[in-house]
């Protein structure tokens, strides 16, 4: 069982399985899709109620997009930073850990009792960047590029 009065039926554990077996950082409707090739009948719905009780019981990490697309999740916990596409909202693990970094002296002068850290890197993608350059004037791609 995860919490008291919580077991952990066959539904939580496939969506677990394919979240930990995840290369990539799928969105709930990536893992409706994964999980109905084993259980067919399985809801998107009962896709998100157990990503919320695996987000909660800390078995599955919930990563948001500032540009409003739909939230990835992870199952892997070991440190690790991101890379995020701010176009299509693709996101990729860096090895780049921060060990440490929450005993920062600029950290502890707030005052905050730390619990963790995430580190995540905003741009766009080689893919999102080139179609991006198409439709930009010469002037535009060359600032792009920089960005």
């Amino acid at each position: 069982m995860g919490q008291v009065g919580r077991r952990m039926t066959p539904q939580r554990q496939i969506i677990l399985e394919e979240i930990a077996n995840a290369r990539d950082h799928p969105t709930a409707r990536d893992l409706h899709n994964r999980v109905r090739a084993r259980l067919p009948r399985v809801s998107l719905g009962t896709v998100y109620r157990n990503l919320d009780l695996l987000c909660e019981e800390g078995k599955v990490r919930r990563m948001s997009t500032p540009t409003g697309l739909p939230d990835r999740f992870e199952g892997n916990p070991m440190p690790h930073s991101h890379v995020l596409c701010v176009a299509c909202g693709e996101f990729e693990d860096l090895d780049f850990a921060q060990p440490g970094l929450e005993r920062d002296p600029r950290v502890e002068k707030t005052g905050y009792h730390i619990v963790g850290h995430q580190l995540e890197f905003m741009g766009y993608c080689p893919r999102c960047l080139a179609e991006r350059e198409e439709t930009l004037v010469p002037e535009e791609a060359v600032l792009a590029t920089e960005i």
